[in-house]
């Protein structure tokens, strides 16, 4: 299988899914961890110019975004130590671990007060988390290494870049942001048939 070959294969099975009427989130999001899981388990196929990190930043590259903005596939690349403050999504995602690992703390909204949710967990290749509001939305993650560069990838139901989205500060407030991309133009999937 050519290395744009996996990514193509996730992206007209995403697109697909979309395309399905009648589906709740719980059954959306199992066939996403399922087609995530398969993305992620082999490590040959993403772009090289979608794995470079930044010494400043962390890097948000768009592989794929759907023309109709129903979802969008993106490289996160963390160099060593970077990682985001707490945020949320405000739409179904799944993250795929490619390579390195990241560590993500959950947090939820109790009262008017931002809560840890559990214990912080490590992601580490092959591995797969899911969020959405409906199951727990907000969290933070961070390169689990401060000597080497972490990629993850993502499936969000929206274009991540263009969603208005939150960051949180520890007593719960909130300031809007929209993410963009690191990356003004995405790979040419179908250049590898």
């Amino acid at each position: 299988m050519s290395t744009n070959s996996r990514l193509l294969d996730f992206v007209a099975a995403m697109t697909r899914l979309v395309e399905r009427q009648g589906l709740d989130e719980a059954a959306v999001l199992a066939e996403v961890d399922s087609r995530m899981r398969e993305l992620v388990a082999v490590d040959d196929w993403l772009p090289v110019e979608m794995t470079r990190s930044d010494p400043k930043h962390y890097q948000q590259h768009l592989l794929y975004g759907d023309p109709l903005d129903r979802f969008s596939v993106v490289s996160f690349v963390w160099g060593p130590g970077q990682g985001t403050p707490i945020h949320n999504h405000t739409v179904w995602g799944a993250i795929g671990m490619l390579r390195g690992a990241e560590c993500g703390q959950r947090y939820r909204v109790q009262g008017s007060e931002l809560v840890e949710d559990g214990e912080e967990a490590t992601l580490q290749p092959g591995q797969v988390e899911l969020v959405s509001p409906t199951i727990g939305d907000i969290h933070r993650v961070r390169n689990a290494s401060r000597d080497s560069s972490a990629i993850s990838i993502h499936v969000y139901g929206g274009n991540i870049g263009r969603i208005a989205r939150h960051v949180f500060d520890a007593s719960g407030g909130t300031r809007p942001f929209v993410s963009g991309y690191s990356n003004t133009l995405a790979p040419n999937l179908w250049n590898s048939k």
